[in-house]
């Protein structure tokens, strides 16, 4: 044994208990590749909800159940806050931009963007009037369907895209946009990509992966194109920038590197503009989509629910005009079945993995700095404490006895803590508006018998991809 080696495990000697891993593979033969996070959850059943996982020679520490996930994530969050190896994705990035960065560069940048988007009116007036106009393109196209099948994939992408990219190009694109159905074609297929066996394949091994022929090689070249359509709208914005009058996202990063030109050790540069900017385009573009798709599914599967939500809709709203946020307050049940949505599409189950800042002692072991942490979102959202029917679609898990919306820590499907997603206020926004407009619009028809309408993920990885689907929408 080296004395790499043997420091290594000294490192790692007050880790808590779990599998016992085998030379450079780990335990890999203790779960199935192809449903990673079913095997992790299946292994807190034997393990407890804290135990060590090797990915390869890696350990991690695996976070399962609702108590310690908020131990860890909320009440020590800043401890928990490092971000940890995600090699899908940092190929690409190595380290920078918003999502994979660390430290101080992703405190600076995560203020920046937050500061950036109040003030394009992120959780405002302004940015809930662009949803509205969109909910509103988005029902057109639907409405050219004519009551025949279609899968309403691109259609939901479109829409949601379009809002992410309003805050950061500053407009939105066309439907029918060949460009921009290319650039969501490349994140649907990343978002497949990476929670299909090969990407979870190559989030455990990723130094035998990289070297491998296979799809996952893909990732690394979507991200590359994604970034060079990025690239692009950077040049234009260079070539038209007002430093008084920022239209977008980009300007103001343009602006702040003129601010920061003479400071050598600032963290805002070039590379980390177009990391960043590609980092917020990709989340905001798959994870509302997706929820949607799955919620529309979802729905046909449980008409009765659907009824109610009509029911809901046209007692608040009516036919004549937009959905907008103050309705929600009187619209308890629809917010409920969006949070049950939420819970049971579980569209990131592990979030994206942490690391700890520094030493600690956390439940009576002891944590090293920079180890890998990995929260198991979903067994939160379907800790059986803390929701009566976990695995069953029930908006009641979010409303009181008196029929009222009820929150609860559990949920978190925006993740909890310093690395909560700070498009969450967005995402809300999108989903109420998109849905209901839809809802006052159209009645969903399904292609077959509700009961017989398989509403289970596709697959589950870094995302859980729900089963593609067609269904006819029917003005009413």
């Amino acid at each position: 044994m080296t004395d790499k080696d043997s420091s290594s495990r000294r490192r790692f000697r007050g880790l808590p208990p779990g599998p016992t891993p085998l030379p450079f593979i780990g335990n890999m033969l203790q779960v199935d590749v192809k449903e990673l996070i079913t095997s992790l959850r299946t292994l807190s059943k034997s393990y407890g909800p804290m135990y060590t996982f090797y990915l390869g020679s890696r350990p991690c520490v695996v976070l399962s159940g609702y108590q310690v996930l908020k131990e860890a994530l909320i009440d020590r969050a800043d401890e928990f806050s490092g971000r940890g190896d995600f090699p899908a994705v940092q190929m690409w990035s190595k380290g920078n931009g918003i999502v994979y960065g660390t430290g101080e560069r992703w405190r600076q940048l995560r203020r920046f963007a937050i500061s950036t988007f109040k003030n394009f009116g992120m959780g405002k007036r302004s940015m809930e009037e662009r949803i509205k106009e969109e909910a509103q393109f988005l029902v057109a196209e639907f409405h050219k369907t004519q009551g025949k099948p279609f899968d309403p994939t691109f259609f939901l992408s479109c829409a949601g895209s379009n809002i992410i990219c309003t805050l950061v190009f500053g407009d939105r694109f066309e439907y029918t946009d060949k460009k921009f159905l290319n650039l969501l074609d490349l994140i649907n297929s990343n978002w497949k990509l990476m929670s299909s066996t090969w990407g979870q394949l190559l989030f455990t091994f990723p130094k035998i992966l990289r070297h491998v022929p296979g799809p996952h090689r893909q990732i690394y070249k979507n991200y590359l194109k994604l970034a060079e359509f990025v690239r692009e709208r950077i040049e234009m914005n260079q070539q038209t920038l007002d430093p008084n009058a920022p239209r977008d996202f980009i300007d103001c990063f343009l602006i702040k590197l003129q601010q920061d030109k003479n400071n050598p050790s600032t963290h805002f540069n070039e590379d980390t503009m177009l990391k960043t900017t590609v980092n917020l385009f990709f989340a905001g573009t798959e994870t509302v989509s997706s929820t949607l798709r799955y919620g529309l599914r979802i729905l046909m599967r449980h008409p009765e629910v659907e009824e109610k939500l009509h029911e809901e809709i046209d007692r608040v709203i009516g036919a004549n005009r937009s959905p907008c946020m103050e309705d929600r307050s009187q619209m308890p049940y629809t917010d409920a079945v969006i949070h049950e949505i939420q819970r049971y599409a579980d569209i990131v189950p592990m979030g994206v993995p942490h690391t700890v800042t520094r030493d600690i002692q956390f439940r009576g072991y002891h944590l090293p700095k920079d180890l890998n942490i990995i929260p198991l979102l979903c067994t939160s959202q379907f800790d059986p404490t803390q929701f009566k029917n976990p695995n069953s679609f029930d908006p009641t898990h979010f409303l009181d006895k008196q029929g009222k919306f009820k929150k609860t820590d559990a949920f978190m499907a925006f993740s909890a803590g310093k690395r909560v997603c700070l498009g969450e206020g967005l995402a809300v926004m999108e989903l109420f508006i998109f849905l209901t407009t839809i809802l006052q619009n159209f009645k969903l028809k399904p292609l077959m018998n509700p009961q017989d309408i398989d509403i289970t993920p596709e697959s589950t990885g870094l995302g859980s991809i729900p089963r593609p689907y067609q269904f006819c929408l029917i003005p009413r």
